[in-house]
C-alpha cells in the first residue's frame, strides 16, 4: 500500500476520555482490527489498515527503545503500559496511554497482540513524557549508526525508573497513571 503524505502538521488530534482506542495484531505487528475509534485517529479506512504494519502510525518523535522494550515485553509473554505518539494520515498527531498484551490461543501459545488506548493525561505528558522522550531520541540521533544510538538510549531507558526511585519501567509508568 502507498502511504499517504506524512509531514507533520503540528496538530494535535484528541478523542473523549470514555472512548478506548483498540487495534489487534498479528505475531508480525499486521493489524488484524481496529476500532472506529482508532480508524477516527488514524485517518486510514479499514481497508486501508487490515493487513498493514501497526507502525503505519510510528510517528518520529516516538523514540525506538521505547517500541524496543514493548516488542520485547510483549514477546516474552507479557503486557505493558506505555505512553505513545502516533502520527495520523495527514500528519496530525495524538498521545495515548498504552496497554499492550499478548492475545494467547488455547493451549496457551501466543497468537497475536492486543492493544487499548486511552486519553493521555496532558501533565503527565508535559513534565514527565515529552521531556524524556526528548532525551531519548536526542540520544538516539547522536551515535554514527542507528543500532548504536538505540542500543544507548535502551541503556538510558532501564537506567530511568532507578534514577526515580522505582525499581522498574512498569512501577515508573503505573505511579504516573496512579497520580493523573
Amino acid at each position: 500500500m502507498a502511504a499517504k503524505d506524512k509531514s507533520l502538521t503540528g496538530n494535535e488530534r484528541t478523542f473523549h476520555p470514555d472512548e478506548i482506542v483498540v487495534t489487534k495484531t498479528d505475531l508480525q505487528g499486521r493489524i488484524t482490527y481496529a476500532n472506529d475509534v482508532f480508524i477516527k485517529l488514524a485517518g486510514y479506512s479499514e481497508a486501508e489498515l487490515l493487513g498493514t504494519q501497526h507502525n503505519i502510525i510510528r510517528h518520529p518523535h516516538m523514540p525506538r527503545c521505547v517500541f524496543k522494550l514493548l516488542w520485547d515485553t510483549i514477546q516474552g509473554g507479557n503486557e505493558i503500559f506505555a505512553y505513545v505518539i502516533n502520527r495520523a494520515d495527514n500528519g496530525d498527531h495524538y498521545w495515548v496511554y498504552a496497554h499492550v498484551t499478548p492475545s494467547i490461543a488455547e493451549g496457551g501459545k501466543v497468537m497475536g497482540y492486543h492493544s487499548s488506548r486511552r486519553v493521555a493525561n496532558k501533565g503527565i505528558l508535559t513534565n514527565t513524557i515529552i521531556p524524556l522522550y526528548g532525551k531519548l531520541l536526542d540520544l538516539e540521533k547522536s551515535h554514527g549508526s542507528a543500532k548504536e544510538g538505540l542500543e544507548a538510549s535502551a541503556r538510558m531507558l532501564a537506567d530511568t525508573p532507578g534514577s526515580l526511585g522505582f525499581a522498574t519501567y512498569e512501577e515508573l509508568i503505573h505511579s504516573l497513571f496512579d497520580g493523573s
